[in-house]
């Protein structure tokens, strides 16, 4: 299998992108792009297509096995995980790689996602007392519980951007989570954050359901969470 991996590439934030292609070959059918950033940059000498000497290409990236989100971007025009994207799936010869768009760019396919938590600090959601989950809530907590946090589901929502209140589904799925374990009276203040951080700016396009990579059963989970959340029904 031989695929040219044009990647979109900057070394700061001030700099003016640049496409740069190199080109990966392998026999491996189960191979995937995180294999490919690999394997390129444990070359002694990187050269892209040009014959051009190239600087490592900067990612993030660490269990490999669709597990901690962190080597979200995207591929070919679409927000994918690099680890689960096989490219013998990918039709075309040249793979295109860009970070995400709606975070910004600390150099190459690297962005700071940090606005995902500052979200959740900013809505206070976290516990303050130990949790409490009832048997008729334990399915709502579980679904919640499968979000790796790796802002595909912002990428693809015309709804989100960084700058803005409304949190995405990001920050909807962990204060779901939440709402089915805190004790009344948190769960009251939660219900305040929530309509403000989610309920207000969810535009209930659904396109995060297409992107996730856990396949979080959103529609299910927004439901039940706005429910909770809204009309203090379960």
């Amino acid at each position: 299998m031989r695929k040219q991996m044009r990647i979109l590439r900057r070394r700061s934030t001030e700099q003016e992108p640049y496409w740069q292609t190199f080109l990966f070959e392998t026999a491996d059918e189960e191979a995937t792009v995180a294999t490919a950033l690999r394997e390129l940059n444990e070359r002694e000498t990187l050269l892209d297509v040009a014959g051009n000497v190239a600087e490592a290409i900067r990612w993030e990236n660490s269990c490999l096995q669709k597990k901690c989100g962190a080597c979200a971007m995207v591929i070919n025009g679409m927000p994918k995980l690099a680890c689960a994207t096989r490219l013998a799936e990918l039709k075309r010869e040249v793979v295109s790689l860009e970070p995400l768009r709606k975070f910004p760019v600390v150099a190459d396919l690297l962005v700071d996602r940090g606005v995902l938590m500052q979200n959740l600090k900013d809505a206070q959601a976290w516990l303050e007392h130990d949790a409490v989950l009832e048997d008729r809530r334990w399915s709502m907590a579980y679904e919640a519980s499968r979000c790796l946090q790796c802002g595909l589901c912002l990428e693809a929502c015309p709804n989100f951007c960084a700058e803005g209140p409304f949190g995405g589904m990001a920050a909807m799925v962990p204060m779901a989570r939440l709402l089915s374990q805190a004790p009344g009276e948190q769960r009251a203040q939660l219900a305040t954050s929530y309509r403000d951080v989610v309920f207000g700016g969810c535009g209930k396009s659904l396109a995060c359901r297409a992107v996730c990579p856990a396949g979080i059963d959103i529609d299910g989970l927004l439901a039940r969470s706005n429910a909770a959340a809204l009309w203090h029904r379960w």
